[in-house]
């Protein structure tokens, strides 16, 4: 009897392969993981009180959660908790109904996610083989070609321009036969973000090229972007077939623990995607959630304000200090701090700031550092002073 990739993965789920780690947790969350605890298993080693009080500015959270009318959805949704989330009230459905409508698509072009970490993860298992393998860029969200390698697709990964930008042009000529190649636009950890023209350009290109091959753009930090050239893909993901837009519920909804994203394609992509998909992946509570925050335009205007505001505040400070930044379109700067970044996470680590993992290749150089709220911020920016021993009094200190 012949078995598939994914009945081989669930025939292992209660052996040694997944308690072992060898095999993804969904979450996006996973990298972040081992960046902070040093293993790639469920659990920590130890809580660590010091670890539980810090200022994470290492995972790209929301600091302040979810909105107050999305807090209030999750309590009335608790009702409902012993259904299974199609039979909840709202249900998946509805969501994916909302989704599509807010784009003008239909429902089947709508597949939903345990955050977009399963969509980018799925992808990889639908579209890649030993033959088509993944292009990627470096450093950029790590999951797709870490997904790609355990399962033996080969990997092309394109370092980033000079500016931290994705290479678009190599990426285009590394396409030809690929099985997919991830765009994630803004991009993690470099906080730059490509025109919506540069964007069409690709797609055009590669559909001309590689008609065959799948363009999955990573939206995850849509939300957070201010910059005027820039447009989303959903309309390309709509009117080409191959085409997928991914987005997340995690960073400016602030539902990074509750687990929830979306893909956005034609239906027949969608379709070979959601095969992939693990059934019931959304639950009841986040849905009710996510049914309200996407609706909210004010408190989206306000998150967006927040975010735009400690971001300036942080990236003024290390630009005034000397250390480059690139012009951060996400809730993240990413930082050339002119030292290896796991010295000065230490550092920041001993005084309670928790910040950004190694990217390779830039670990010896370059730091991601979430955005918290203002107050967080003004802490963290004398915490940075200190572990990159400033002596200099910034203006921006005491904002």
């Amino acid at each position: 009897m012949s078995v598939s990739r994914r009945g081989f993965i669930r025939s292992l789920a209660d052996g040694r392969a997944l308690s072992g780690g060898i095999f993804p947790a969904a979450a996006r969350g996973h990298e972040a993981w081992v960046g902070e605890h040093g293993r790639s298993g469920g659990q920590a080693a130890t809580p660590g009180d010091r670890a539980r009080d810090a200022i994470r500015l290492n995972s790209n959270e929301n600091p302040l959660g979810p909105s107050a009318a999305a807090r209030a959805a999750i309590e009335k949704a608790f009702a409902y908790a012993g259904r299974y989330p199609m039979n909840a009230k709202p249900a998946i459905a509805d969501f994916r109904f909302l989704i599509a409508s807010r784009h003008q698509l239909k429902i089947d072009s709508v597949s939903l996610g345990a955050g977009s970490g399963e969509i980018l993860e799925c992808a990889v298992q639908a579209f890649t083989s030993g033959s088509r393998g993944l292009v990627s860029a470096s450093p950029t969200f790590e999951s797709p070609a870490r997904i790609a390698r355990q399962f033996g697709a080969p990997v092309n990964e394109v370092p980033v321009d000079a500016g931290g930008k994705l290479d678009l042009e190599r990426m285009i000529a590394a396409s030809a036969g690929a099985g997919l190649v991830f765009v994630c636009n803004p991009n993690n950890p470099t906080a730059t973000v490509h025109p919506g023209a540069a964007i069409t350009d690709l797609v055009t290109r590669i559909r001309k090229t590689s008609p065959d091959t799948v363009i999955l753009i990573d939206e995850a930090y849509h939300d957070y972007v201010t910059d005027p050239s820039y447009a989303t893909a959903v309309p390309l993901a709509a009117a080409h077939p191959n085409v997928l837009v991914s987005r997340t519920m995690s960073k400016l909804h602030g539902m990074a623990g509750l687990r929830l994203g979306y893909a956005v394609g034609q239906p027949d992509t969608i379709a070979r995607l959601s095969r992939w998909t693990m059934p019931y992946n959304a639950n009841a509570l986040a849905i009710a959630a996510a049914m309200v925050s996407v609706e909210d335009e004010e408190q989206i205007a306000r998150e967006k304000r927040r975010n735009t505001e400690a971001l300036k505040f942080t990236t003024d400070f290390f630009r005034s200090a000397g250390f480059h930044a690139t012009d951060s379109q996400a809730n993240f700067i990413w930082v050339d701090i002119k030292r290896p970044a796991k010295n000065f996470r230490e550092a920041c680590d001993k005084q309670g700031i928790l910040v950004g993992r190694d990217f390779p290749p830039f670990e010896k150089t370059h730091c991601r550092i979430s955005v918290g709220t203002m107050d967080e911020m003004r802490r963290a920016v004398a915490v940075f002073r200190s572990a990159l021993a400033l002596t200099t009094t910034s203006t921006q200190s005491g904002r």
